[in-house]
């Protein structure tokens, strides 16, 4: 039988405003059935991203600050603030399989270079 990637267990973290629900969403309606995000960023859980079984696929979206900002229309999101995010992600970032800053790529472009990722693992 083929190994169907769409069925891999992908769990996608980052900071707020990364794109880590877009991502997911997307993800869902390309017919992957086990995509979850973990809000990893507001943890202080090092490893809360695989308490729900450790995934095949860890994937780590990243945006700077004015990204954030620009994303969520406000201008109070402080470097302080993303650092406490960033410091709270460094064990997922280390152990991610696919790091993907998300700042100069549109939705549709996170979502096809993740895609064809999890399908070169499946090779």
């Amino acid at each position: 039988m083929e190994d169907d990637y769409h069925h891999r267990y992908i769990v996608i973290v980052g900071p707020c405003a990364a794109g880590k629900s877009t991502l997911r969403d997307r993800l869902l309606a390309r017919g992957f059935t086990q995509v979850r995000v973990v809000a990893q960023e507001h943890s202080g859980v090092r490893d809360l991203w695989k308490l729900r079984g450790y995934p095949q696929v860890l994937i780590f979206l990243d945006a700077d600050v004015a990204t954030a900002n620009a994303r969520q229309g406000r201008s109070d999101w402080t470097p302080t603030a993303h650092a406490e995010q960033s410091a709270r992600l460094q064990h997922a970032r280390t152990a991610c399989d696919l790091y993907l800053p998300t700042d100069e790529l549109t939705p549709a472009e996170v979502l096809d270079r993740v895609e064809r990722f999890i399908a070169m693992r499946s090779v």
